[in-house]
């Protein structure tokens, strides 16, 4: 057979934001030239697009109505502050463009819920980007979840111990209700407790406190702590900050009772009560911008989330990560800071409880 008759046409997307998240998902585009096309990477801004014009090669404009108006573009990948993202992505889905769009989904959970009504009724996909599902590590304790390896869950714990000098939050907007929706939980820990999600299922109450520390001058709170329970009896912690000088690796501890696994950043354990062991991922692809630099971590687990974002528009499904997918962490969030030591329950407590 023809291989030229058989080879599927490329996809083509649109970078919308050049800033600081830009350069995993350029990297990770750039090794799926095979079966993608970056026909623009667009920002308002001289200074960001000639910077990153200087790392890729990809053409360039300072018109969104460009990406817009091209039928071409099948999808767009928004990587802009979290305020921007209600009025982009419907902008773009009015325009028929399928969206991968930068966690959170925005400052919001009710403007996070109006980006997921506004896809649906344009009948385009939406994707989150919360790629540290895509882990060997998470993957593999995921397969072990899934097929009940460990029995019932009784013990869920979760930690983010990150470090973020005062320099960060200096910057414009850093940290701030008003462009990023929130501190530490909103930015930082929606991928330690999006796993845990994943895994366990998500909460049915919880009991938290958050605080700003005199560590950094911010707005919003820079360390969280929380108990939560589950409807099956299950009970566990959440803790998350960016104090934790120089930053550690995330922790998560899955207690069953036929098991116990701990994922530790990017390495796996797993200890089954039969006497079998399991060890999964690799310590040596540890870094996850928990430091100074928020963004020392390796492209690859971007390339797998944006290689299942383009099979589950050529498939006609949703993303793995959807925008309805993504709202059960931000309704986590919200209870937990609402508890101010009090008990909240937190809403689609019975969505993938284990």
């Amino acid at each position: 057979m023809n291989d030229s008759l058989t080879t599927k046409p490329k996809q083509r997307v649109a970078l919308i934001g050049l800033g600081m998240a830009v350069t995993p998902h350029a990297r990770a585009l750039r090794d799926l030239s095979d079966r993608v096309e970056v026909a623009y990477a667009y920002s308002p801004t001289p200074a960001r697009r000639e910077a990153f014009g200087r790392d890729f090669d990809f053409s360039l404009t300072d018109r969104l109505e460009t990406v817009l108006e091209d039928r071409s573009v099948d999808a767009v990948l928004i990587l802009t502050p979290p305020n921007t993202h209600l009025d982009l992505v419907s902008r773009c889905a009015a325009a028929g463009k399928h969206i991968l769009l930068e966690k959170p989904v925005e400052i919001t959970t009710a403007r996070a819920e109006a980006i997921v009504a506004a896809t649906r009724a344009a009948g385009v996909r939406l994707g989150i980007v919360l790629q540290n599902r895509y882990r060997p590590a998470c993957l593999a304790l995921k397969k072990v979840i899934d097929e009940g390896r460990l029995g019932r869950l009784v013990g869920v714990s979760a930690v983010t111990s990150n470090w973020r000098p005062q320099s960060y939050y200096d910057q414009p907007g850093r940290g701030t209700r008003a462009r990023d929706g929130g501190g530490v939980l909103l930015t930082q820990a929606i991928h330690t407790l999006d796993l845990m999600l994943s895994f366990a299922g998500v909460p049915e109450m919880v009991t938290g406190f958050t605080a700003t520390s005199p560590i950094h001058r911010m707005e919003t709170e820079d360390i969280a702590v929380a108990a939560i329970r589950y409807a099956n009896g299950a009970i566990g912690t959440v803790s998350a900050t960016t104090c934790a000088y120089p930053g550690l690796p995330e922790r998560i501890e899955l207690i069953g009772d036929a098991g116990v696994a701990v994922l530790d950043g990017t390495v796996l354990k797993v200890a089954f009560h039969s006497g079998e062991a399991l060890e999964a991922g690799d310590a040596a692809a540890s870094g996850g911008g928990t430091g100074a630099d928020p963004m020392a971590f390796p492209h690859a687990y971007h390339q797998a989330l944006i290689a299942e974002f383009l099979d589950a528009i050529r498939d006609g499904r949703d993303p793995w990560i959807s925008g309805e997918e993504a709202l059960k962490v931000h309704h986590l969030i919200d209870a937990l800071l609402a508890s101010n030591g009090r008990s909240v329950p937190i809403s689609g407590a019975a969505s993938n409880e284990r």
